[in-house]
């Protein structure tokens, strides 16, 4: 039996500042939560200014765009893990079975290997350039191989995005073997970290994830009737290929900005959908809002773990930290929970 949605919401909203203020006090200059608060203060003028002008800096500037950065990507991933579980009738579907990942991580390998990962254009690095339109590129060649049936079956999106996926990362490993300099540099981008992020990073995500947040939530009744088939759908008023390319497309937009600033971070779409499916029932508008602020808050936590879990200072790929949480904690949920094994339907 489910929770009262409202209240369940509500309660993961009042966490998430907790978490981002908590988040925001880690760091080695030894300015803590308080000092944040009071360089918000400072900055809306409700206080006067105290605060050493480098400290306010290292608040404002470089722990607070990490920490909203950790939450966008996280809230947007979750709600793509969303989309992508209800479109495809699937419970293990996640924001990268369609090959995103993949595409942002080639994009992202050319640009270390052109030497392009060092520039700048507008105050963003072109890396993340190349890894959004590495992605889009990847979701117009699943488009291609899928419109043939015309969005008709989950399954064949699945497979489209597994034929995607395979070559997207062959071509990976073959960039590797070709200048083996740049590996490291690779396969640390491709773990998935905040370490130098900007609000120029925030700034490039944010509207991508945020119309793809809403266009969700507007097409959370499409996703509800889709989940009763494909045929009881139409008798329903829907057009269910046109409204699973439509999502298809708004989760996988939603994915790639947030690969492109953060690297591939797994088990966040996947775990969260299943954790609120079981709490708020199977209704994807209020899933919709419940998994974007119960994913912005997990990927926040974790982040904030991989700076502290390491002695000196060194600092943890966040996708480990999310791999190494999220991966028994979805065993467990198969094991124990019946209910999990039929998320991918209401």
């Amino acid at each position: 039996m489910t929770a009262r949605p409202g209240r369940v919401i509500l309660g993961i909203a009042l966490v998430l500042p907790l978490v981002f203020l908590w988040a925001a006090g880690i760091g080695s200059s030894g300015l803590g939560s308080s000092d944040l608060l009071r360089a918000l203060a400072e900055a809306a003028g409700l206080v006067p200014p105290t605060l050493d002008p480098v400290d306010r800096t290292i608040l404002l500037t470089v722990r607070l765009s990490r920490v909203c950065l950790a939450g966008l990507v996280g809230g947007g991933l979750a709600v793509a893990g969303v989309v992508f579980q209800g479109i495809l009738l699937n419970p293990l579907a996640d924001p990268y079975t369609v090959g995103v990942s993949s595409g942002a991580a080639l994009g992202a390998s050319i640009a270390i290997l052109a030497g392009l990962g060092g520039y700048t254009a507008w105050g963003l690095g072109l890396l993340p350039v190349f890894a959004f339109a590495g992605a889009l590129a990847a979701l117009g060649a699943v488009h291609l191989l899928a419109s043939d049936r015309d969005f008709g079956s989950g399954n064949t999106l699945i497979l489209a995005g597994i034929v995607v996926s395979t070559t997207l990362s062959a071509g990976i490993s073959l960039l590797k073997s070709l200048n083996e300099d740049s590996v490291s540099s690779i396969v640390f981008w491709i773990l998935g970290s905040f370490n130098g992020r900007s609000w120029a990073h925030v700034a490039f995500s944010a509207p991508y994830v945020f119309a793809g947040v809403v266009w969700a939530w507007c097409l959370g009744r499409d996703l509800d009737l889709l989940a009763l088939g494909d045929e009881s759908a139409r008798q329903l008023g829907v057009d269910a290929a046109r409204a699973r390319r439509w999502l298809l497309v708004a989760a996988s937009v939603m994915t790639g900005a947030c690969v492109a600033v953060s690297g591939v971070i797994g088990f966040v779409g996947l775990v969260v959908p299943h954790l609120l499916r079981m709490v708020l029932g199977p209704g994807h508008r209020r899933l919709v809002v419940g998994s974007f602020l119960t994913g912005a808050s997990l990927l926040v936590l974790a982040d904030g773990l991989a700076r502290t879990v390491l002695p000196g200072g060194e600092e943890l790929p966040v996708g480990v930290v999310t791999a190494l949480v999220g991966g028994p904690f979805f065993c467990w949920l198969l094991r124990w929970s019946p209910r999990s094994r039929g998320a991918g339907a209401p």
